[in-house]
């Protein structure tokens, strides 16, 4: 998805949309200890939103930053700084950020909220640079960052960045956060993960082999997980995003999903939201 510039300006909220991941099989380990994988990403309309203001410095400011991650850490700061350093840009900016997704739920937030800042800075302070190149800097900040700057509902395989563009249903979704926040690192070097699936195709997808490798080894270690799966089974099918914790569930209505979070709402912290193929921050 291309990047028009001319759409973006100072002081505006721009959206950082959550994640989905429809399928997740590992099917390899490569020599560093990435694990190479099949994945599908969807978007959701459930966001992040940040507004980006100048400032008279050269410092990235983030205001109202997540309690516990130091400034530095932040992957908003990371990207922000990142852009500075690749094109010696010597300006500054203020970043306000308003959370609304989860963290360590598995949807992409915080690499969502560094793939808004990678476009959007890119597009303010003029720098001109390509998608591919904006891509190419999203993944060294992280595996999912890729996907926010492609824009677009994603086959992707390798560490996550290889992505190739795909269109899924777009239907009314709840995940449900359990209260436990998942180590994702620890999930890939548990020796029970399976390590070797068997590659599949688009159309295997698409005939419905949904499989989230991670799914076994996270229920074994989280028990919170287990019972929200088994919960929310009981209205549609119910998966794992990522390595979790957040589960979720596809409803052909609005008003079989709202039926589902009512009996819900009360037992778990959930959101109602609904998938979409194009990222809202470029819609």
């Amino acid at each position: 998805m291309e990047i028009e510039n001319s759409v973006y300006s100072w002081g505006k909220k721009y959206p950082a949309p959550a994640k989905l991941n429809l399928m997740l099989r590992v099917v390899g380990q490569r020599e560093d200890g990435y694990h190479l994988l099949q994945t599908v990403f969807q978007f959701v309309e459930l966001c992040d939103w940040l507004t980006f203001l100048p400032n008279n410095t050269s410092d990235v400011v983030l205001e109202d930053a997540i309690s516990g991650v130091e400034h530095a850490d932040n992957l908003i700061v990371k990207a922000a700084n990142l852009l500075k350093k690749e094109t010696g840009y010597a300006g500054g900016v203020h970043i306000r950020l308003d959370k609304h997704l989860p963290m360590g739920g598995g949807l992409g937030g915080g690499s969502s909220d560094a793939a808004t800042t990678l476009v959007v800075l890119n597009a303010l302070w003029n720098l001109q640079l390509s998608q591919d190149k904006l891509i190419a800097l999203g993944l060294v900040l992280g595996a999912d960052v890729p996907v926010f700057i492609f824009g677009y509902a994603a086959w992707a395989e390798g560490v996550g960045e290889k992505l190739s563009k795909i269109s899924v249903p777009e239907q009314w979704v709840l995940i449900i956060k359990p209260d436990c926040h998942v180590n994702t690192r620890d999930i890939f070097l548990a020796k029970e993960l399976t390590r070797d699936s068997k590659k599949i195709t688009i159309d295997e997808f698409n005939a419905g082999q949904t499989k989230n490798d991670c799914l076994g080894v996270v229920c074994k270690h989280y028990e919170a997980i287990e019972k929200a799966l088994c919960d929310l089974s009981v209205f549609s099918e119910a998966r794992l995003t990522g390595t979790g914790a957040c589960v979720f569930a596809l409803f052909a209505s609005k008003e079989l999903a709202i039926e589902a979070e009512l009996t819900l709402k009360d037992k778990w912290q959930t959101y109602l939201t609904k998938s979409c193929n194009k990222s809202p921050l470029f819609s």
